[in-house]
C-alpha cells in the first residue's frame, strides 16, 4: 500500500527519449506551468514505477509515472490545479 498526503501537489517535468514512460503528460493535457493535486497512487506489482492519478487541464483523470513528476508542495485548497506562480508565492509566505 502507498499512502500520500491529501494536500500533495506535483509539477510536470517530462522525461524525454525512447525509454520515457508513457503516457507523456505534456501530450495528454498537462502543462509545465501548473501544479496538480494527487488524487491517488498506484504501484503495479510488475513495475518498480508508481503511477500518480492526476486531473489534467481538461479535468480528465490520468495515471502518470512518477518519473515525470516533481514535488510542488502541500497546499490546503479545494483546487485541483494551481499555477506555479501561485505555488511559489504561497511557499514564500
Amino acid at each position: 500500500m502507498i499512502a500520500f498526503h491529501p494536500h500533495l501537489f506535483v509539477r510536470i517535468v517530462e522525461l524525454d527519449g525512447p525509454r520515457a514512460p508513457m503516457p507523456r503528460p505534456l501530450s495528454s493535457g498537462f502543462s509545465e506551468g501548473r501544479a496538480y493535486r494527487v488524487l491517488g497512487v498506484y504501484n503495479p506489482s510488475e513495475s518498480s514505477d508508481a503511477y500518480f492519478i492526476l486531473p489534467n487541464d481538461r479535468d480528465e483523470m490520468w495515471f502518470i509515472c512518477q518519473r515525470h513528476l516533481r514535488f510542488a508542495g502541500l497546499h490546503d485548497t479545494p483546487a485541483h490545479h494551481l499555477d506555479l506562480g501561485e505555488v511559489h508565492a504561497t511557499a514564500a509566505d
